[in-house]
């Protein structure tokens, strides 16, 4: 179900445990086993009415048509609500923007086809009909849809380009963190290095899967973790010697937030049939680090 309608795994789940999808004509149970020629009838349920308030924020939209919007989040907003964070969202501001969201994603997550972490910035897409959702989300699967982001990281990649194909999953030792596990889903990224830096490169990581924290977690995976994220690079550069030492030090108390940012995204619009390409400059804050990183290395 997840696969051929472009939901959840979780939504998915909350169908079957509300009636809402048959196996054979029978309803169906989550542990039903499905072989060739059943017939699996889904009815996803229009949207329930909305509890999530819409809220006049600031919203930078990039484009815009009756199918869709493709939207440049700021760094700090969280993109839909959850436990800790009630307003104040992406969502809120979308629905103050926008009066026709997918329904697909949830009275909490209308219209989101993917996600960017709170202090990710950059670009998103988002769906205003089921139809044009299920087909976003269809073409992410395929890896029909580009999105490259920029990135600061700690030390220096061995080999640029680079393919880092590791699965992710949950961290068995931190389930609020993400982690490379064996068992976790197949997660593909790919990370050019676009300026090697005295202590940090500065990276293109184009996603090929969509997986949680994928960027993160794979640089991490490296031993170069994204500059200003505490998550999962915490303290690294407490360990660093040498003649760059004081360098990193500066760098790391220029980063504010995690030096991350959706800069690229290409796909072909569901009713359209036309190629969509947008691109989006670090917002000041990243550009500012980078800027400074870049004058003193040259110094």
């Amino acid at each position: 179900m997840a696969r051929r309608l472009g939901l959840s795994r979780s939504r998915c789940v909350a169908l079957i445990d509300g009636g809402s999808v048959t196996l054979d004509g029978k309803q169906a149970k989550k542990s039903d086993p499905v072989g060739p020629g059943d017939l699996v009838e889904v009815e996803v349920p229009p949207p329930e009415p909305l509890s999530v308030e819409a809220q006049d924020i600031p919203l930078d939209v990039v484009f815009e048509d009756e199918f869709l919007l493709v939207v440049n989040k700021a760094a700090g907003m969280v993109v839909h609500p959850a436990p800790g964070h009630p307003d104040g969202t992406l969502v809120n501001a979308l629905l103050h923007h926008v009066t026709d969201l997918s329904g697909i994603g949830g009275k909490l997550r209308p219209g989101i086809v993917h996600r960017l972490d709170r202090d990710t910035s950059g670009l998103m897409v988002v769906a205003k009909g089921d139809e044009t959702h299920v087909a976003l989300s269809n073409a992410i699967r395929k890896r029909e849809v580009r999105r490259i982001y920029r990135a600061v990281a700690w030390g220096h990649l061995p080999e640029s380009p680079t393919t880092v194909e590791a699965p992710v999953g949950r961290d068995p030792r931190d389930r609020k963190k993400m982690a490379v596990v064996e068992g976790g889903r197949r997660a593909l990224t790919r990370i050019r290095v676009r300026e090697r830096w005295a202590a940090a490169d500065y990276l293109d990581a184009s996603l090929k899967t969509g997986r949680t924290h994928q960027i993160r977690v794979h640089l991490a995976h490296l031993g170069h973790p994204v500059v200003g994220d505490n998550v999962y690079g915490a303290r690294w550069v407490k360990g660093m010697g040498g003649e760059n030492r004081g360098w990193a030090q500066e760098l790391d108390r220029r980063a504010a937030r995690q030096m991350l940012h959706s800069s690229a995204l290409s796909f072909w619009h569901p009713a359209t049939k036309k190629e969509m390409s947008f691109s989006a400059v670090e917002p000041e804050d990243m550009a500012k680090v980078v800027e400074w990183a870049k004058a003193e290395w040259k110094n």
